[in-house]
């Protein structure tokens, strides 16, 4: 008996999906906000959290420190996780990741057109 070795196409586990600027990448985390002031202010919460909490310690006692944990609703995990949400918060609409056929590519998102007055 003679083994054959044949190549046939091998076809994904689920089709391709057409991914937009305002969802995650399959298999992402998406730690972005609707907005960067609204980003911004989740930040500041955080912050203020963490600061007023370690602040507060000599005058209130080691009972301020149960208020750190909080900040990580803020920040969505931790001050990292705040900071790429940042970054995707101002990179959204900007770029955006397009799959068709199994290949993925990374462009610029929809951009208005410039509109010149006549003359």
């Amino acid at each position: 008996m003679n083994p054959v070795n044949t190549v046939g196409q091998v076809k994904p586990a689920r089709p391709p999906q057409e991914a937009s600027a305002h969802s995650p990448a399959p298999g992402t985390k998406d730690f972005a906000s609707r907005s960067v002031p609204r980003h911004l202010a989740r930040g500041a919460v955080g912050l203020g959290l963490i600061i007023g909490s370690v602040a507060l310690v000599p005058v209130a006692g080691p009972a301020t420190l149960l208020a750190a944990p909080l900040a990580l609703i803020a920040f969505r995990g931790c001050p990292t996780c705040w900071m790429v949400g940042l970054a995707q918060t101002i990179s959204r609409g900007r770029l955006e990741r397009r799959c068709a056929d199994g290949v993925c590519t990374l462009g610029h998102g929809t951009q208005r057109a410039l509109s010149r007055p006549p003359g």
